[in-house]
């Protein structure tokens, strides 16, 4: 009697097999892209600590201000500290560039649920929450209103919540990104005059009225991030 063949079980795939395919896809081109050059940010930043350790400092400060509380703040730091436009507005650019070639493209694969990221869990939650109250208002003017939606300068309604806007609207992933890094360009030359023209002329006043500013934007901007988590949830409280 001849025996019945088995046929082995799949076996799930291991988490390296998993970002490999995932890395194969569009979204996955895009975040090799975002990591490439962040490591090339970090090599440029060491090398410039080398050079100047205070310029590395402020380029630090800038970018790490732009990626929690805003570009506002960010550009307040390095035009208070005494730097120029060029810096000023290239750290601010490629901050901004890189916070959405990485996020992009985690956004995509979360919502997809082809991998999760418990510690970003509550981030890209926020995100989305925040992409889906503003997807209508953007909706309705299509490619302009993503490009508009980007000038804002706060985090929660800038470059990162413009594409998963664009994500939700089914745009193409390159067509998101070109419209959101062109608005976010074209936003950041212009609160980059804005901010240049307050700190220049808070220095008039006072040797320490720039460093004021900072402050007075950044308590601000965290009011402004707790008054808007207090709606959220009041309005979840009140759903459930």
């Amino acid at each position: 009697m001849q025996e019945k063949e088995e046929i082995p079980a799949t076996a799930p795939l291991s988490r390296k097999a998993v970002w490999l395919k995932l890395l194969a896809t569009t979204e996955g081109r895009i975040f090799a892209t975002g990591i490439t050059l962040s490591f090339l940010g970090l090599l440029v930043m060491a090398v410039v600590a080398i050079w100047s350790p205070a310029t590395s400092s402020v380029i630090g400060a800038m970018a790490i201000s732009n990626v929690t509380v805003g570009r506002t703040v960010s550009m307040s730091i390095g035009y208070a500290a005494g730097y120029g436009h060029l810096l000023v507005l290239t750290v601010n650019m490629i901050t901004e560039t890189l916070l959405v070639l990485l996020f992009y493209p985690v956004f995509v694969f979360s919502l997809k649920k082809l991998i999760v990221f418990p510690r970003l869990k509550r981030i890209l939650d926020i995100t989305q929450q925040a992409a889906i109250q503003n997807e209508a208002k953007v909706r309705k003017y299509g490619v302009i209103g993503l490009f508009t939606f980007v000038w804002f300068p706060f985090w929660m309604t800038g470059p990162v919540v413009g594409s998963a806007i664009g994500y939700l609207l089914q745009l193409p992933a390159w067509l998101t990104l070109t419209v959101v890094l062109s608005g976010t360009f074209i936003a950041i030359l212009g609160w980059g005059w804005l901010m240049a023209g307050i700190q220049e002329r808070a220095a008039a006043i006072a040797p320490w009225a720039p460093a004021l500013i900072v402050v007075i934007l950044l308590a601000v901007v965290i009011g402004g991030y707790l008054l808007n988590r207090g709606r959220l949830n009041k309005r979840n409280n009140s759903r459930h």
